[in-house]
């Protein structure tokens, strides 16, 4: 475990860094950086477009790419994994591409009621634009996620692998047939899931699926938009531009099959190149991540449970490695700053999940998740210096 800490250059400049907010965003791994580097200063060229020869190898690495996510997720064909800028672009590319086109007045949207921000107001925004019907998969305090709701007028049901909150997971492959039994479609954001738990999109039966790559210790700016064939090839393209196109005239113009419709002018080619070795990372390490990854949780959790007057939210039955907590009169801005002053990494707010906090009564809470880098005395030093605010904090009021 020590052996991946030192392969984040980040440890090396920051050694006393205890970081706890993977679950916003991840350091990246020497392999990533050299591979961003390593395109810009050796390789680049633009994609798609040239006959010369460094832009058909750069060409061939954003292929490679795109056969390594299709693998990740057990794709059934590379074409079905379309580039984007994230999982929130991927969401509202789903939203805006097929739910304008093949949603109407009556029909139904159904979101979970702990979905992070990015699953949520796309659909809010969707249900304005077309007169379909946003209804509410309610959430219990245990972190579970009540389907029942899914009915005969479903048409799209939004739901997180992971969630970002109470860290449940969700069980995605019950949710795609009680969708189907009614002929909706399934829509999951794994930003949560990708990097910790192996996913297989076939086996579980979502119909689209998106991550991020900044959350997979790839760079920011690309995401990835899982989607049968069959539906990808009803969607219309949202951007026009270079490269999504079939043949264009000053009368008309027909779009290129997907995923390149979907991806219009100049592609994120090194943060798409560099994703490569990001789940390469990932997928070389994926038994041992997760074995890691529970002991930590396990570490994690135990160690709040001895803090007087905390409270984790949600016990949920799966849970990735996130855990989100309240302390009495402890508000969570001073505990984080307190916690800053010590090098510890956390986050706090309303996690871009509003609707979920408000369910347990809360407009802000603290969170602290887990990736590869982290270690047993990453947990140990963050349980005394979270102690310390603590008692620092209620014995000043």
């Amino acid at each position: 475990m020590d052996d991946w800490r030192g392969e984040f250059p980040i440890f090396k400049k920051h050694p006393e860094l205890v970081y706890l907010d993977s679950a916003a965003t991840t350091h990246k791994p020497k392999s990533v950086l050299e591979a961003l580097l390593k395109f810009y200063a050796e390789d680049y060229a633009t994609v798609h477009r040239a006959i010369y020869r460094s832009s058909l190898a750069a060409s061939d690495q954003y292929n490679e790419t795109r056969e390594t996510v299709r693998r990740f997720l057990n794709a059934a064909r590379a074409e079905e994994i379309v580039f984007t800028r994230g999982t929130t672009e991927a969401l509202n590319l789903v939203a805006l591409s097929y739910g304008k086109t093949h949603l109407r007045p009556g029909d139904e949207i159904l979101v979970s009621e702990m979905e992070h921000h990015s699953n949520l107001v796309p659909w809010q925004m969707l249900a304005e634009q077309t007169g379909a019907t946003l209804r509410w998969m309610p959430m219990r305090l245990d972190g579970t996620v009540d389907f029942s709701g899914i009915g005969p007028r479903t048409k799209l049901v939004a739901i997180a692998h992971v969630s970002n909150v109470t860290g449940t997971i969700h069980p995605i492959a019950e949710v795609a047939k009680a969708a189907h039994k009614v002929g909706a479609l399934l829509v999951v954001d794994g930003a949560q899931a990708a990097p910790h738990i192996a996913i297989d999109v076939q086996a579980l039966g979502c119909d689209f699926y998106a991550f991020s790559g900044h959350k997979c210790y790839g760079p920011t700016g690309v995401g990835v938009l899982y989607g049968r064939q069959e539906l990808l090839a009803s969607m219309p393209p949202l951007e026009g531009g270079g490269d999504m196109i079939e043949k264009v005239t000053l009368e008309k113009t027909t779009y290129a099959p997907p995923p390149l419709r979907f991806e219009a002018g100049t592609p994120i080619i090194a943060s798409v190149i560099a994703l490569k070795s990001a789940l390469e990372f990932i997928e070389e390490r994926r038994s041992a991540l997760e074995v890691h990854e529970d002991q930590l949780l396990a570490l994690l959790e135990a160690g709040l449970r001895t803090i007087p007057n905390l409270h984790i939210l949600g016990s949920p039955p799966e849970r990735g490695p996130v855990v989100t907590f309240t302390i009495d009169r402890v508000h969570p801005l001073d505990l984080a700053t307190l916690l800053d002053l010590e090098h510890m990494a956390i986050r706090t707010g309303h996690l871009c999940a509003q609707p979920a906090l408000r369910k347990f009564g809360l407009n802000s809470a603290a969170r602290a998740s887990l990736g590869a880098y982290n270690t047993s005395l990453d947990i140990e030093r963050f349980i005394d210096a979270l102690k310390r605010a603590t008692q620092k904090l209620t014995r000043s009021q």
